[in-house]
């Protein structure tokens, strides 16, 4: 082994104790977790308060033609930025990375704000999506450098529980702000927040553990790895703004022939985005990417949850937002409590629990659909989402600190760290292609396709489940053999 904390479990990659919520967030670590955590829920607010407040900016500076790119150049911008995290970190140092991103970030979010035209608004936009994809990619690595091993799991669920708060609070921002007609103001919010996190860095990060860099090789640029996974990214993005049901299929067969040119290119290239134990003979890596991945697609449903609510159901905006809330609620209830988990044998049996728990909950809601629910069939339906969510949230803060621990090679940890976040952002890319692929097939038909999208990705939580199995499988020739 090549780390000195005695809570991991080697032949598994796994945490075999963890340390309490008292501890993470006591007086030497809470710093350090609030600008963390600050950083991500600047990312998760700062995409809920867009979505909704992009219709009251069209109306004020035009460019309805380009409203689907809004999200489009964020996300893409955002896995940029995201492979780079490691190469960030070991040119800059850990606090520096962290304040460039900060302040990549708050210049994106002003630009948004005074944007006069949506050309304008879309390179803010740009801009935004480089920060906060430093911002969450550095959260995951710096949870690694700056905490023990035991607190890794909480420390995974807590900034992952960022998501939730920006659930609820990005629409509620954005829609007040909207509603007073100051749609601008919301980016100013953001922005001064933002700069509130950026004034904690210095005294927190420099007082809070954070090892030098010193012992970090700078690698070159990796130039042809970052282009191929950018154009996955690209490509698959697109066809969900084209959104007709032969743009989305092309658009996802040609995304996964790039990642597929990625994981080829990267299995033997010099110069990796993922860590070398990726693909190393035995390893576990690959598959708790695929898992991470994988429950990342399956939480892209929420983004027609309101939708259906509203068509179906017939409910108000606000009651179809919150039921579209649901999953992201489900994921927070899930992976809080999960954290706790201290056995090693047991943290296996809950990632396995994960897609199956994921899956059924899907399976419920694409049985449930139908047009005017009663109570009971909604009750159903928030039951369904609440699962959904509740199975990527169990698992995810195990998956995360089993990625963090897994590689044979100390000085790649940063690598694999922020891995986790790349992995997540891509497979959001191409879980939201392959929803609009799903509910076009089924228009002009909203209850057929409610069934597709929920349907469908029981079998994409099916595919987690299989991956799930062999990422917490009995050792072959694992990382303790190769140690």
């Amino acid at each position: 082994m090549t780390t000195s904390d005695p809570a991991r479990d080697e032949s598994m990659g796994f945490v075999d104790s963890v340390g309490s919520w008292a501890e993470l967030l006591g007086r030497r670590y809470l710093g350090a977790m609030v600008v963390l955590a600050g950083g991500v829920a600047l990312y998760a607010t700062n995409v809920y308060v867009t979505i909704s407040l992009l219709p009251s900016a069209i109306a004020e500076i035009g460019g309805e033609r380009l409203y689907a790119w809004s999200t489009t150049v964020f996300l893409l911008a955002s896995v940029v930025s995201a492979v780079l995290v490691s190469k960030a970190l070991a040119g800059l140092g850990s606090r520096r990375a962290y304040l460039v991103a900060l302040a990549l970030f708050l210049a994106g979010t002003l630009a948004c704000a005074i944007a006069p035209s949506m050309p304008v608004l879309l390179a803010g936009r740009a801009v935004q999506g480089v920060g906060a994809g430093l911002l969450a990619g550095l959260g995951y690595a710096l949870i690694r450098s700056t905490l023990p091993a035991r607190l890794w799991a909480r420390a995974s669920a807590l900034l992952s529980a960022m998501w939730g708060v920006g659930t609820f609070v990005g629409p509620a921002l954005g829609g007040a702000f909207a509603e007073f007609g100051s749609w601008r103001g919301a980016f100013l919010a953001l922005a001064a927040a933002s700069a509130g996190v950026a004034a904690l860095v210095p005294r927190v990060l420099a007082s809070s553990g954070t090892r030098g860099r010193d012992d970090v090789r700078p690698e070159p640029f990796p130039l042809v790895a970052l282009v191929l996974l950018a154009s996955a990214a690209l490509v698959v993005s697109v066809a969900s703004v084209i959104a007709t049901p032969l743009a989305s299929t092309v658009g996802v067969l040609v995304g996964l022939v790039l990642i597929a040119a990625f994981i080829s290119y990267e299995r033997w290239a010099s110069v990796r985005v993922l860590p070398a134990d990726t693909f190393r003979r035995g390893s576990r890596l690959r598959w708790i990417y695929a898992t991470i991945g994988l429950l990342a697609m399956t939480s892209m449903t929420e983004g027609f949850i309101p939708l259906f609510g509203q068509r179906l159901a017939g409910l108000a905006p606000l009651a179809a937002g919150f039921l579209g809330a649901a999953l992201a609620l489900g994921w927070t209830i899930g992976e809080l409590p999960s954290a706790s988990a201290a056995r090693a044998a047991t943290i296996r049996r809950i990632i396995v629990a994960g897609p199956l728990l994921g899956g059924l909950g899907l399976a419920l809601a694409a049985l449930t659909q139908r047009s005017a629910p009663g109570g009971g069939t909604l009750a159903l339906w928030v039951l369904a989402f609440l699962a959904a969510g509740a199975g990527v949230g169990i698992a995810w803060p195990h998956l995360s600190t089993a990625a963090m621990s897994s590689v044979a090679d100390e000085r790649e940890g940063d690598k694999a760290s922020a891995a986790i976040n790349t992995v997540q952002l891509v497979a959001n890319a191409f879980g939201a292609a392959v929803t609009g692929v799903a509910v076009n097939l089924g228009e002009p038909d909203t209850v057929r396709s409610a069934h597709y999208l929920f349907g469908g990705f029981v079998l994409i939580a099916a595919l987690g489940l299989v991956t799930a199995v062999l990422a917490v499988r009995p050792a072959g020739t694992g990382r303790s053999a190769a140690a």
